[in-house]
């Protein structure tokens, strides 16, 4: 798989004008406003070409709270014949729903039942997405920035606590030599070079 193709971008911000492109890192992605999400998905696969679906995450965008997007969804699809990727994203706010691609790839449907459950995110045409990976009983969505890990509330961090942290001084900076560099009592003395 290639990385995703300005020139497939350049070609659909050209059929919806209120795309947007923007390249970072080399990757090229079309931004694109939610109310056009579903259609910016069919011009892809029908008039690009983009007729294999990659993959369709969600990230948490927003701090509890925060006014404006909630949640950014990113879309990869890919031309068979050149294999190259399309990169679209959108934003959802928190009282926004996501409208579905699945219709158009039968694997987003999976990703996009994932993202509902893991990140709370809800789908325009499914609004109670049956579970995946979590338990019918289980409250909450464990990939949000606001959600409460049980293992930190239960007992302490099991790792090593940094410097400071357990209340006594922290050490001093000195310079130390790498692991297998051998200190300064090995080798010949400066009074015998002399």
């Amino acid at each position: 798989m290639t990385a995703a193709s300005s020139r497939l971008a350049e070609l659909l911000v050209a059929i919806l004008p209120e795309a947007e492109a923007r390249t970072a890192f080399g990757q090229t992605s079309v931004q694109v406003p939610l109310q056009r999400w579903a259609e910016a998905a069919r011009l892809a696969r029908d008039e690009l070409g983009c007729t294999v679906f990659d993959w369709l995450g969600a990230e948490d965008a927003g701090r509890p709270g925060a006014v404006g997007a909630r949640h950014t969804v990113t879309l990869h699809v890919l031309e068979p014949g050149t294999w190259d990727g399309l990169l679209m994203r959108t934003e959802v706010s928190a009282d926004g729903a996501l409208p579905s691609v699945a219709g158009m790839w039968a694997g987003a449907g999976w990703h996009e039942r994932e993202a509902a459950e893991m990140f709370g995110l809800a789908l325009a045409d499914e609004p109670a997405p049956a579970h995946l990976l979590l338990s019918a009983d289980f409250a909450g969505h464990p990939l949000r920035k606001d959600f409460v890990l049980a293992s930190r509330v239960v007992r302490p961090w099991p790792g090593r606590l940094e410097p400071g942290e357990d209340g006594t001084a922290a050490p001093s900076r000195r310079r130390l030599a790498p692991p297998g560099v051998p200190g300064p009592e090995w080798g010949p003395r400066r009074e015998e070079q002399e």
